[in-house]
């Protein structure tokens, strides 16, 4: 089991081969509820430790401001202000709300932060494998909506209810990638692949080398489903999808991705993968497309997103 509370695990004796006057490392340290990992390419060890150790403590730092599972966390204390209450907050949490507010706008719903009622129902539903009740879920979903709160300029927010609790799921992985990235660039580190749970997002290619590896699954124009390898520079990439985490219930199948509108686990089964050039704005989308689902005008959606492209995998099993 991983030790949330692990030190750094260096990897670099794993990984690490002759690339000129570059060397190959890899460190990975477990946060947000999932493995997150970086690839990089450096001149020295002491070097790629400071950068390493640099980009985690960013990691360990968001979070402290945006983890809803910490009673403590900046995001679950606005939970705790009353209707028509204006806080300064930090500017991690101010622009992960402008993006998911702008998103719950242009999806009608679909990407929602204040899922948070719904969420915990459904963990605890997940968690003891049963169906959590058509009562409790309209009861969890009346208290939410994206209009409870609005995003003012000079770094605030105003809460317009009560109670509201939050949920940044579905976009902070994708932001806390981007920020390790920009830690990295700082350092110096040029080539790297940041990756956050399947959130990835990649910088320079390795050496000798047209991009990063990436394996995403496709349909060919035989109606196939086919392993295709992506070769990446410059761009992140988000997949969404229940492939391995959903509940079965008197014959229906709930994924853990809730619909805000409706408070149910989708149940299309597709797989959502979303390229975009910054990690933030591919996750998001990514699970604002798995809630729409594949036959939703989602290509709309896109328009609104020029540098991003997505596509839809029906079915996995």
């Amino acid at each position: 089991m991983l030790n949330l509370h692990s030190p750094l695990i260096w990897l670099s004796c794993l990984w690490c081969v002759a690339a000129g006057a570059q060397e190959r490392y890899a460190f990975t340290r477990p946060q947000m509820g999932t493995a997150f990992r970086v690839i990089f390419y450096a001149g020295s060890d002491s070097l790629a430790q400071t950068a390493a150790g640099a980009a985690f403590d960013t990691l360990e730092a968001l979070n402290a401001r945006l983890s809803d599972y910490d009673a403590q966390s900046e995001l679950s204390r606005l939970s705790e202000l009353d209707s028509g209450a204006v806080v300064k907050v930090s500017r991690p949490l101010w622009e992960v709300m402008q993006q998911g507010q702008s998103l719950s706008v242009l999806s009608q719903g679909a990407f929602d932060l204040t899922i948070g009622p719904l969420s915990k129902l459904w963990r605890r539903a997940f968690r003891q494998q049963q169906f959590p009740g058509f009562k409790q879920i309209e009861e969890a979903r009346m208290r939410v909506g994206y209009e409870s709160i609005q995003v003012l300029p000079g770094l605030r927010l105003q809460v317009l209810r009560s109670g509201v609790k939050l949920d940044a799921g579905g976009i902070a992985k994708g932001f806390a990638v981007d920020a390790m990235t920009e830690v990295l660039l700082s350092h110096g580190i040029q080539s790297s692949l940041v990756d956050g749970g399947g959130d990835i997002r990649v910088t320079s290619p390795p050496p000798d080398a047209p991009g990063w590896a990436i394996q995403v699954q496709q349909v060919d124009s035989l109606g196939q489903f086919q392993s295709v390898t992506l070769h990446l520079a410059h761009r992140a990439i988000a997949t969404s999808g229940d492939h391995y985490r959903y509940l079965s219930w008197e014959g229906q199948r709930y994924s853990h991705i809730i619909d805000p509108r409706t408070g149910l686990g989708v149940q299309h089964g597709a797989q959502v993968t979303v390229l975009c050039s910054d990690c933030a704005t591919a996750d998001a989308l990514a699970s604002a497309i798995s809630v729409m689902g594949p036959d939703a005008d989602w290509g709309g959606l896109l328009q609104a997103y020029p540098d991003c492209e997505g596509w839809v995998v029906w079915k996995l099993e």
